[in-house]
């Protein structure tokens, strides 16, 4: 998640960096908007560190680096310990879609969270301390030298837990430091497990849910957060919540491994824990079950033949009985879809890009067009879209809008929508043609409002409001007055700490309609605005949400099921009870009440002296904060031998400047003298690179067949970046020049003896990528990529120019999981047909036995599997591969605690290639069909590698020869 954060930052950031720093924080920004955040921010910082200090006897040994962004429309976090302490903290509001989010300050929040994850893994035993002195800091697992993955482990051990542990814990505390507002006292995680036992659900276990529990439903990675909250939280309450801070605090005496230091603080494995505690999971449901049955439950008409995932707030179309909603379901591409609430029967009208977790996507509705309004890249800055219903036809309307929680006012036939920019949440109006937005109103900062409405008559604004308490009250506006720059909001209902959830008028425009945990279980209530009465419509047993009123006496609402949401029609008449259930966390506090005494007091200014606390306020700049990261000693190949030799890392605290030195010796006889030494640096800015070898080595060639040694000597300089990018597309170019001298063989084909041992190289590529998959894909499903690349060496005053370019395009198959590709490739060069530095060459699988490369290297132009590898060349070629990706299998439980497997898939392909088209004397015709198995398997919790087997045959068309290959590989740390 942290690495995904940083890509974004980079992505985003262009302007001069600014640096606060004070003695534990060193804080970046990069925007003059965030200014007014910066004291906030550090009082937040320094009051939560104090309380973990205390709590987890935790010392603080380098400043933590705090990168405030603004990348995204809602507030996210990132943590790293590795290999400096690092968070990354976006000031967007939380979105409060299901409740799933705290409705309480963000950065309080954020910090309590952020820095839980900076103790867990930072917080060292005194061996812990021993070799980060001997390897001069923390060594982040590098996948060139995968030996230093045992430097990591022994500096930072704790990293290497899954993600149910570190988002457990953190969860946990943040709840009580919040006073009871997070997931520990969350009525959506009651829920979901509730649910499940409701269902007869399977609930994982600990392998379980990493290897297939956060993939196969809609809720993926979310799923840590609940699991491994709510089974802390169980022990918490069975043992009592000093327990946790035992077993996940680091210090002398405690055991390297997470699961080994659970067994020496509860006596009891892992495993045996996790399986008491889902049978208490199924008692305890089974009591709320129970309470929610002791008045009558409300029965839905289901309107869809399956659940539909993770659901966008739905509009109904009355003239054609249709209901859209962007749904967002494991084995489908995020759409919007078109159901027919009678047949159950479901259309696609347009693809999501970029679909966020939960709500998908912000939809509104012009009926008189038939226009349907919605967000893409809803992860990031909102882009606003529209489609014709009729034809499918989609356009953008305005780029990086930032805008959600979008209504259609039917009166002038504007939009509405909440804007987030820089922290600050704005009522904004687009006006037709939808190609600009009128800012109305702006919050200041910690008010936040969602959820909004029009009444029919375009008089009303509707809307849920936040403080920074947490305290959340439905509202009504008058649009008159905000259009006359008056913001008077009316309080309709007080919800306390629950959400008013996706309340919407009815036609006649004398009710609201919504839902919220008001209960403890979410259902539907009605709100009588002339007689200002909430009553309650439902009593659900698991959850009711999203209610759209379509008659007087029928609304149509999601019901939550294990597989997500699915609509129903339930009737609109009050009921005359309705039942609560208990939270887990109430249990904790009955039998721990010194948990109420964890709750964190607003930082104060007195309390917290910013002025006097910071020490140096400047510019950033990477290159002055260089330093030494890491250094340690590695083990390469070098054509056919051994070589020792050592690593030094350095870098900057933002990641944006490294530098990595590697020197190696091979004392082997058989080599000559001369290449004994071999060398490496690669210094890498932002988008540029340079880099230099001297006999270069690499660890990987002492796995063959692929060797990437070689002697001689190289420096270079290269520059990649991007000229577009949006949500699942990119145009990229890359740039490189290398300059080599004292060569064998050719740098790209290690079979291929160089006519000169001296040339300049100038290669560059232009990659378009439009590429998709749906949630639990394990690789990409359907979209196209098309690559241009150049390659032109200069050799004592001649040019050898080869240009090629690659088209890829792939369809989703009706079965889950499955696609069909077709890999295209054409080239030519512009050179002498003898002269081996103007030729193409292919052959082989290409993967090494041990490797780190991608696993499906058969997909490669180069590549060939069944012939040898550089076997065949030419001058000109024309390659065409076909490849059946067939559906993944995924593991249950398929290991152990620290080694299991995720998945397995098979993909079959079979290509076509020729040679030499110009030249029947030299031309060359194979073709080959193979099949490639692929099995995930993760160690140490975190450490992804890829164990492949392939097997291909190659056929020479003119000959008849065949050749047979078979290919065994483990790819690391992917």
């Amino acid at each position: 998640m942290f690495t995904i954060l940083v890509a974004g930052f980079h992505g985003r950031v262009q302007a001069q960096f600014q640096s606060v720093k004070t003695d534990e924080l060193h804080l970046v920004y990069y925007n003059f908007g965030h200014e007014y955040l910066v004291n906030h921010t550090i009082r937040s910082y320094s009051n939560a560190l104090r309380f973990h200090m205390d709590k987890f006897g935790y010392e603080l040994r380098e400043p933590v680096v705090l990168i405030m962004s603004d990348f995204g429309d809602f507030a996210n976090g990132g943590a790293s310990a590795v290999p400096n302490n690092i968070i990354l903290m976006g000031i967007a509001p939380f979105h409060y879609a299901f409740e799933t989010n705290p409705a309480n300050e963000r950065i309080n929040v954020l910090m309590n969270h952020e820095l839980v994850h900076i103790i867990a893994q930072d917080k060292p035993s005194g061996s812990d301390r021993f070799f980060r002195k001997m390897f001069a800091g923390k060594v982040y697992p590098d996948r060139s030298d995968p030996v230093s993955v045992l430097y990591s482990y022994l500096t930072n051990p704790r990293i290497y837990s899954p993600r149910w542990y570190h988002e457990g814990i953190a969860e946990y505390m943040t709840t009580w430091m919040s006073g009871g507002i997070g997931r520990v006292m969350g009525a959506y995680d009651e829920m979901v497990f509730r649910t499940m036992v409701r269902d007869s659900a399977h609930i994982y276990d600990a392998i379980g849910l990493e290897s297939e529990g956060t993939t196969v439903d809609f809720q993926v990675g979310a799923n840590s957060y609940m699991y491994g909250t709510r089974f802390m939280s169980y022990l918490s309450m069975k043992h009592g919540p000093e327990s946790l801070l035992q077993w996940v605090s680091r210090s002398d005496g405690t055991k390297r491994s997470y699961a080994r230091q659970f067994k020496r603080v509860y006596g009891a494995s892992l495993d045996e824990k996790w399986s008491e505690w889902i049978v208490w999971e199924n008692s305890w449901q089974q009591e709320n079950l129970g309470r929610i049955r002791n008045n009558p439950v409300t029965q839905g008409r289901v309107l869809s033949r399956r659940p539909l995932g993770g659901v966008s707030r739905s509009v109904y179309d009355e003239e054609r009985d249709r209901i859209y909603v962007a749904v967002d379901l494991p084995g489908t591409v995020s759409h919007i879809a078109s159901l027919d609430p009678n047949t159950g029967s479901m259309d696609r009208v347009t693809d999501i890009r970029g679909s966020a977790l939960f709500f998908v996507s912000s939809l509104a509705f012009d009926p008189e067009t038939a226009t349907l309004f919605y967000t893409n890249d809803n992860n990031s800055w909102r882009d606003l879209y529209s489609v014709d219903i009729e034809s499918g036809k989609s356009r953008r309307l305005i780029k990086d809008s930032r805008t959600g929680d979008l209504v259609f006012n039917p009166v002038d036939r504007s939009l509405w929508g909440i804007r987030h920019f820089n922290g600050i949440v704005s009522i904004v109006r687009i006006p037709y043609p939808y190609n600009e937005w009128n800012r109305i109103h702006s919050l200041p900062y910690g008010e936040d409002l969602f959820d909004i409405d029009i009444s029919p008559d375009g008089k009303w604004l509707s809307a849920a409001s936040a403080n920074v308490s947490g305290q959340q009250k439905l509202l009504m506006m008058s649009m008159d007055s905000l259009l006359a720059g008056k913001f008077q909001p009316d309080e309709v209902f007080d919800f306390e700490v629950s959400s008013p959830s996706s309340f919407a008028f009815s036609k006649d425009g004398r009710y609201l309609y919504g839902s919220t945990y008001y209960s403890g279980v979410s259902n539907i209530v009605r709100y009588d605005i002339e007689n200002r009465q909430m009553r309650w419509l439902s009593n659900a047993e698991s959850g009711l949400f999203r209610p759209v009123p379509v008659s007087r006496d029928s609304l149509i609402a999601f019901e939550f099921t294990g597989n997500g949401f699915i609509p129903v029609r339930i009737a609109s008449n009050p009921v005359e009870r309705v039942s609560a259930i208990r939270f887990l966390g109430q249990e904790i506090v009955e039998q721990h009440p010194q948990v109420t005494e964890w709750m964190l007091p607003p930082p104060s200014p007195r309390q917290f002296p910013v002025e006097e606390m910071i020490t140096e306020r400047s510019g950033y700049s990477p290159l002055r904060n260089l330093s030494t990261v890491s250094a340690y000693p590695v083990i390469q190949g070098y054509k056919n031998y051994a070589a020792g030799g050592f690593r030094l890392n350095l870098g900057d605290p933002l990641r944006l400047h490294s530098l990595a030195i590697t020197l190696s010796y091979s004392p082997h006889p058989g080599l000559p003298a001369r290449e004994h030494l071999h060398g490496s640096f690669l210094y890498e800015a932002s988008a540029w690179s340079f880099f230099g070898m001297y006999n270069g080595a690499d660890f990987y060639d002492l796995f063959g067949p692929t060797k990437r040694s070689r002697k001689g000597y190289a420096l270079g300089v290269g520059y990649k970046n991007n000229a577009y990018r949006d949500i699942n597309r990119s145009l990229d170019y890359r740039i490189t020049t290398t300059y080599y001298g004292g060569l064998e063989r050719l740098p790209e084909f290690q079979n291929i003896l160089t006519s000169f041992s001296e040339f300049v190289s100038l290669s560059g590529s232009l990659t378009y990528r439009s590429m998709s998959n749906s949630l639990g894909a394990v690789d990409h499903e359907k979209g196209f990529l098309w690559e241009f690349n150049t390659y032109n060496n200069y050799v004592e005053g001649r040019l050898f120019p080869r240009i090629n370019q690659n088209l890829d395009y792939g369809i989703a198959l009706p079965v889950r999981h499955a696609s069909l590709w077709f890999r295209s490739s054409t080239g030519i060069s512009f050179s002498p047909r003898d002269e081996p530095l103007g030729n193409f060459y292919f052959g082989g699988f290409g993967n090494n036995w041990i490797d780190y490369n991608p696993s499906r290297r058969y997909r490669s132009f180069y590549s060939f599997p069944g012939a040898d590898l550089n076997q065949i060349g030419g001058v000109n070629y024309g390659k065409l591969l076909t490849e059946l990706a067939l559906p993944p299998v995924r593991f249950k439980r398929a290991g152990f605690t620290n080694y299991y497997a995720n998945w397995a898939q098979l993909n079959l392909f079979g290509s076509g290639l020729v040679t030499n088209f110009d030249h029947e004397a030299t031309r060359q015709r194979f073709f080959n069909a193979g099949a490639q198995m692929d099995v995930r398997m993760v160690v140490f919790s975190i450490l992804e590698s890829t164990f492949s087997v392939g097997y291909a045959s190659a056929w020479d068309y003119d000959t008849g020869r065949r050749s047979d290959e078979v290919m065994v590989s483990l790819r690391l740390l992917r």
